[in-house]
């Protein structure tokens, strides 16, 4: 599976060592972890982020996964699971500064990010503080099934129970300016039915604001990221807004409007961020700045 997992097209490739490793083999697997990206001199192309979940900071076995692991250079983020509060960020990236002193340097441009996992009412609580506790701080995930347990919840197909965690911390990372919100983890992945609801899920989490989704096994890759890529209807609307903005611009025009809505700052600022994410993934946005060139502003 290490092997195959270089080969998957993927934003980001995430080697578990916490709950999916028992605790009589978490210093096997994470020797086995380091020998394999130790190996790998090369990060592929299709893969944009490697990272490595440790173990949660409280265990015995964080300070020896962060220490073999994030020293070497194709690690580009540790996830940190069961993060209650700030001061669990901060040991990480101590830690992080300690072990890879030159990428944490001032000036670095290629930090070790930390991705943290809110799985708590506590976590969720102190979602602002957890934002503000460290400048690596690149993204908050959704960990549904902890989640439900420390609150005794029962998980349903509507996610209804799941509704004030999610948008706390959607919430919370575009308020710190962070990257990344990911959704949570869709357990059914087999055969329509799974397909149909992780499709659904998807599209709930894109609504609520999230830009990602975790994924727990390769054949829900594509759909996830077809979901969270902006629609063709986005992108035309967005290319459409900038390129009447421009001119609007240069004839000193502030704010107009475009097929009868008003158009002002913070629009023009959502069709910019629609247009950066669809370059990202790939998508041909100068046909469409070409098809409407010649749009004036109203």
């Amino acid at each position: 599976m290490l092997n195959k997992s270089m080969g998957f097209i993927s934003d980001n490739v995430t080697y578990d060592l916490e709950d999916s490793v028992t605790l009589a083999r978490k210093p096997d697997a994470r020797h086995q972890l380091r020998s394999f990206l130790s190996a790998q001199k090369t990060r592929p192309a299709s893969v944009a982020e490697v990272a490595v979940r440790i173990n949660g900071v409280r265990t015995p076995f964080a300070l020896d996964d962060l220490t073999n692991l994030a020293s070497l250079p194709n690690v580009d983020a540790v996830v940190v699971p069961k993060v209650d509060s700030s001061a669990d960020l901060t040991f990480v990236t101590d830690v992080l500064r300690h072990v890879a002193p030159e990428r944490h340097a001032e000036d670095s441009k290629n930090p070790i990010k930390i991705i943290a996992l809110v799985e708590s009412a506590k976590a969720v609580m102190d979602l602002r503080e957890i934002c503000n506790a460290t400048p690596y701080l690149s993204g908050l995930i959704f960990a549904a099934e902890d989640f439900a347990k420390d609150l005794s919840l029962t998980r349903t197909p509507s996610l209804t129970e799941f509704l004030y965690a999610r948008s706390a911390i959607v919430t919370a990372a575009r308020a710190a300016g962070l990257p990344s919100a990911i959704d949570l983890v869709c357990t059914s992945f087999r055969g329509d039915a799974g397909l149909a609801r992780l499709r659904e899920e998807c599209e709930g989490g894109k609504a609520m604001g999230f830009n990602g989704k975790q994924c727990i096994h390769p054949s829900q890759v594509d759909l996830v990221q077809k979901l969270f890529a902006p629609d063709e209807a986005e992108v035309e609307w967005a290319v459409r807004i900038l390129v009447a903005d421009a001119k609007a611009t240069s004839s000193g025009r502030g704010a107009w409007t475009l097929d009868g809505m008003m158009i002002d700052a913070p629009v023009v600022g959502r069709a910019k961020s629609i247009l950066d994410k669809a370059e990202r993934c790939q998508i041909d946005v100068g046909r469409l700045r070409e098809r409407w060139r010649n749009q004036e502003p109203e």
